[in-house]
């Protein structure tokens, strides 16, 4: 009898893995949980990207307007896709982007893509070392932070934005946002 027992042994353990493996399956990789939702954004100073002439980025510059906060890299296909909807939204002007040039391989590497492919962002830093990319809890890039006027934290999205994206999601919980001036 302990002999036939040892033969189920896998067997339970395949099942109890497959289990596990199939609910994984299920869920959304997307949908990652965001640490800072409803929080302030996290204290950061980063110096301007090379061939830029403002100051850089920092935390204390999302304090008084609604605004998105990407992060991207010239290396980042997602990141190309992703930038001519970047330039139309910035051309309409329904909401100041700010971008974080994340561990660029060379230091002009941002301010070249940028000049090549146009400008969204109201400002830009460089985080080299990803320690603005670290604060945020970025998981790769292109990564996208609707910050409210407090500067908290409102919602992340991970990915591209699009069309579908901004109007279904993203502009709805802006103009909430921009309503709500005064609280």
């Amino acid at each position: 009898m302990h002999s036939r027992l040892i033969f189920y042994i896998p067997l339970a353990l395949f099942c109890i893995i497959s289990i596990y493996l199939g609910i994984g399956l299920t869920l959304d990789p997307k949908k990652l949980p965001n640490m800072l939702e409803g929080k302030p954004v996290p204290v950061f100073k980063l110096p301007p990207i090379k061939n830029r002439d403002d100051n850089g980025f920092s935390s204390t510059d999302l304090i008084g307007a609604v605004s998105l906060v990407n992060i991207f890299g010239s290396w980042c296909a997602a990141c190309r896709i992703e930038h001519p909807f970047l330039m139309e939204l910035h051309a309409g002007g329904k909401v100041t982007i700010h971008g974080i040039n994340w561990r660029e391989e060379s230091p002009d590497g941002g301010s070249s893509w940028l000049k090549r492919y146009g400008d969204p962002y109201n400002l830009v830093g460089d985080d080299p070392h990803s320690k603005a990319a670290i604060a945020f809890g970025v998981t790769g890039a292109p990564e996208t932070f609707l910050i409210d006027q407090k500067g908290v934290v409102r919602y992340k999205h991970i990915g591209p934005i699009n069309r579908k994206i901004w109007k279904d999601l993203l502009w709805p919980m802006i103009e909430k946002l921009q309503t709500k001036k005064g609280s």
